[in-house]
């Protein structure tokens, strides 16, 4: 607990004077939050890039800055839920920009359903081992940490899994983002990125196609607005997945030149996906009203062996999506988890024998500022300008 104490011991001195900052900043959360739960706080050394990491919540980062205390938050947060101190069915829904889950989701090598169970909402449980149990941090300094997890699930098909989980978050520096997205930050461009590095590590039986397998499956919450809109860049002949929750109204996801556009105003529950024969290794959102926009980069390597998580028994189970967004809505009953939007990758997966591992890395990028410098990020990462990012 070594590091957890030393970040309490921060935050607790920093809420002290910073009670008059406002929603939305990033302050305001790290205020909340360190009200509520121990937190580990990685930051630059001008403090202006920051963000915030619980382990109670599988070392989730929860939101960060470009802008220091007084910056946007960028990451959603559930308040209400956190203050509740509730542990809650299907799925704790305590937000934050970059979450630690396993897939399969649905089919017959699903980890969320338990067998011979119904593919719907009531039987539908996220496994509390990535949903509400923590991460033990076993090291860390100002930039970095590494959270690790000894996992135990049995599949829809009966099969055990037995894993150890190692994820690292760290800080990107000026020259990594240079390097990484071909670009060139000046003056006037406010950024923050990070990375979640992580390893799943078979400690158990032989894993086999025939009885599943499991991928790394990253997930990061970010805040609705009418004026958000999801981007996601593709190749080839498009093959786009919408049929997670039934098909979606044509005013609310478009195609423009090589890049798909889905609102992300959290108002329709709907969900997009790409397979590996279209994907790309980017993935973006803009918020025209806040002039933010938030970049995603991960590990693809133009692999084919993607677990598929719609809900049905699936005649190809190894033929999913390695990009998605999803945007929350209303369900039938009119609640609502949040609302927010998601911006999510996949590992590809493979049979992996005792002491074989998988390792997926998740990049986050987000920029606001210098119009000009922010909508050329947006057109050579995502293919298109910021004027034509919208629905």
């Amino acid at each position: 607990m070594k590091f957890a104490q030393l970040s309490i011991v921060f935050v607790t001195i920093l809420c002290s004077c910073q009670s008059s900052n406002e929603p939305g900043t990033f302050g305001f959360d790290l205020q909340f939050l360190g009200e509520n739960k121990e937190l580990t706080i990685l930051k630059s050394t001008d403090g202006q890039q920051q963000l915030i990491i619980i382990p109670d919540y599988q070392g989730r980062v929860m939101t960060s800055t470009s802008s220091g205390l007084e910056g946007n938050s960028y990451g959603w947060i559930n308040y209400d839920h956190i203050v509740s101190g509730q542990i809650v069915e299907h799925m704790n829904a305590f937000g934050g920009e970059d979450r630690f889950w396993l897939g399969p989701e649905g089919g017959q090598y699903s980890i969320f359903f338990e067998k011979d169970s119904e593919f719907n909402l009531d039987a539908w449980q996220t496994p509390p081992a990535i949903d509400s149990e923590p991460f033990k941090q076993v090291s860390g300094d100002e930039s970095s940490a590494t959270f690790k997890r000894n996992i135990k699930l049995v599949n829809y098909s009966g099969f055990q899994f037995d894993i150890d989980v190692t994820r690292s978050i760290s800080l990107l520096s000026e020259s990594e983002i240079e390097q990484s997205l071909g670009i060139v930050i000046n003056l006037g461009l406010s950024y923050v990125a990070f990375q979640s590095e992580n390893t799943i590590q078979n400690v158990g039986n032989q894993w086999s196609r025939e009885s599943g397998l499991l991928s790394i499956w990253i997930l990061g919450m970010f805040t609705p607005s009418p004026a958000a809109t999801v981007a996601v860049p593709y190749r080839d002949s498009l093959e786009l997945n919408t049929t997670y929750f039934g098909e979606i109204p044509a005013d609310r996801l478009q195609v423009k030149g090589n890049t798909v556009l889905f609102k992300a105003d959290g108002k329709y529950r709907g969900k997009i996906g790409l397979p590996s024969q279209n994907a790309t290794p980017f993935a973006g959102s803009y918020d025209a009203a806040k002039n933010v926009l938030t970049i995603v980069e991960y590990t693809f390597n133009s692999d084919t062996t993607y677990v598929n998580s719609m809900w049905e028994l699936q005649d190809e189970p190894y033929k999913g999506d390695v990009i998605n967004s999803y945007n929350d809505g209303p369900q039938e009953d009119g609640s609502q988890l949040g609302p927010f939007y998601e911006l999510e990758t996949s590992s590809s997966t493979r049979e992996l024998a005792n002491g074989e591992s998988i390792t997926h890395i998740h990049k986050t990028y987000h920029f606001e500022g210098e119009l000009q410098q922010v909508d050329a990020i947006a057109q050579k990462v995502l293919g298109l300008g910021l004027s034509e990012i919208g629905i």
